[in-house]
């Protein structure tokens, strides 16, 4: 299985989300993405994730959000991570504003990854001390250190 550390690169970390709605969010990840060189097609992304927001919200609640979808033609996995001081209104199951924002992205031909990769990012986001933890970091720089961290106290399955 796929770590998060693996994944999560230092120039995918969103300090501040600007964003105040959903699809702002999107579209800020997506130019995040371009501006990398990881993807090539903002729209693309943008049009992967709004079908998947279309089955149903990816704001799980307790301030969090896992916008994902699968892309074809992408060759990794990719995650990026956002946070929004001021919280956006995501359509989370518990009506309340999302905070920490993990957006994932993965090849069309490897659900299964896609599925573990979810349940790893979910697994980290459960205790509620270290979502405190993520909201008050004071920069940037340590938001990937706290979710490399986080995640290396979990086995690999």
């Amino acid at each position: 299985m796929v770590r998060i550390s693996e994944l999560l690169q230092e120039n995918f970390v969103i300090d501040d989300i600007k964003a105040t709605d959903k699809d702002g969010v999107l579209r800020e990840f997506a130019g995040l993405l371009k501006a990398s060189g990881t993807i090539h097609s903002e729209e693309e992304i943008i049009r992967v994730l709004a079908e998947r927001e279309s089955l149903g919200s990816t704001g799980i609640g307790d301030g969090v959000a896992i916008p994902h979808g699968k892309v074809r033609n992408l060759r990794d996995a990719v995650i990026a991570f956002g946070r929004s001081r001021k919280g956006v209104d995501f359509d989370t199951m518990d009506g309340k504003p999302a905070y920490l924002f993990f957006l994932l992205l993965s090849p069309e031909d490897r659900p299964g990854d896609h599925l573990k990769i979810l349940a790893r990012i979910s697994r980290i986001l459960k205790n509620p001390g270290f979502r405190e933890k993520l909201r008050a970091a004071p920069q940037g720089q340590e938001l990937q250190r706290m979710i490399l961290e986080e995640d290396g106290k979990y086995p690999q399955r």
